[in-house]
């Protein structure tokens, strides 16, 4: 066990699984020779060289073009989009080709691709570099869409991805690349994708979130002494439904929590479903703490992205009803 950050377990994972896996293939802008400009990627090129390590042009349409077809034919390719907002022009490959290939053929092929990508605000990115879309690919059938919330998720869920055998967007929240450190095992181990994790144990709220927010949300109930369930889906799709109606049967009360935006965000698919299964066992409305409905600012991020207050004002909201 060693004590590391989400960039050093993300680079040692894939380190090890390449060192594994001559199938592996990293390939991306910048992933070589500077290392990914998060350094996942450092030092990958000195180790497995340019056949391996692919900085690729500044066509993200490119990069996952090539990455499909290495993947259809036998290789397992790692494709880095440099920011998750730059992942729009491959977008049509994304759902319209890579996730549908198993389906219209019938099984006859796969595409066995991680497309990794940074997401997220609190860096002072701006609108093009803070993005959160990650429903927009919860809402195609035919990807796995995972986010980790510390490194030893991290390295588990990339194993576990790595070992599937279809496409696998892997969202990293960039403002948790270096925010802490956590004791992760130096070998291979996978977390199981599609099972959400239960960080708190509590009976009067229940707080749903992922990625970037778990800290958030996990500093806002120990500073504020709040007696909840605190759940961490880890993965948007699948989701872990029976981790949701059961804490929502338990406390009565939810509040969701995530970054990217409130309207057809992943909070409406959670609040939907435990309407729809657990509507008997709530005794208060289920509220959304979220970001915005516009474009993410650049001078007033610390407004955008759900703080202790915007948490805390929800908490009080249904346990007060």
């Amino acid at each position: 066990m060693t004590q590391i950050n989400m960039v050093q377990s993300l680079n040692r994972s894939i380190d090890q699984l390449m060192a594994e896996d001559e199938r592996i293939v990293v390939l991306g802008e910048d992933v070589g020779r500077d290392g990914g400009v998060f350094r996942v990627t450092d030092n990958l090129l000195n180790k497995y060289g340019e056949e391996r390590v692919l900085d690729t042009p500044l066509n993200e349409l490119a990069i996952i073009g090539m990455a499909t077809g290495m993947a259809m034919y036998g290789l397992k390719p790692f494709a880095e989009i440099q920011f998750q907002d730059y992942i729009f022009p491959a977008f049509d490959q994304i759902v319209n080709n890579i996730a549908k290939v198993r389906y219209r053929t019938g099984g006859r092929f796969n595409v066995p691709l991680i497309i990794r990508t940074p997401y997220g605000g609190g860096v002072r990115g701006g609108l093009y570099h803070s993005q959160s879309g990650e429903a927009y690919f919860a809402h195609t059938a035919g990807l796995t869409v995972v986010t980790p919330s510390n490194p030893y998720d991290a390295k588990g869920l990339l194993v576990s991805a790595y070992r599937m055998n279809d496409p696998v967007i892997f969202l990293e929240p960039k403002r948790l690349y270096r925010a802490n450190k956590k004791e992760v095992p130096d070998d291979l181990f996978e977390v199981e994708i599609g099972k959400a994790a239960k960080l708190k144990e509590g009976d009067d709220v229940s707080i749903i979130t992922y990625g970037s927010m778990v800290p958030t949300v996990m500093s806002t109930v120990e500073k504020n002494g709040v007696n909840a369930d605190v759940i961490d889906l880890r993965t948007l799709l699948p989701m872990d439904v029976s981790a949701i109606l059961a804490t929502a049967k338990k406390t009565g009360r939810v509040v969701i929590v995530h970054e990217a935006p409130r309207t057809l965000g992943v909070g409406a698919e959670i609040s939907a479903l435990i309407a729809e299964r657990a509507i008997d066992s709530l005794l208060a409305p289920i509220v959304r703490v979220t970001g915005y409905d516009i474009p993410f600012p650049y001078s007033h991020e610390e407004f955008y992205l759900p703080d202790e207050k915007r948490i805390m004002t929800a908490i009080n909201r249904v346990l007060k009803y």
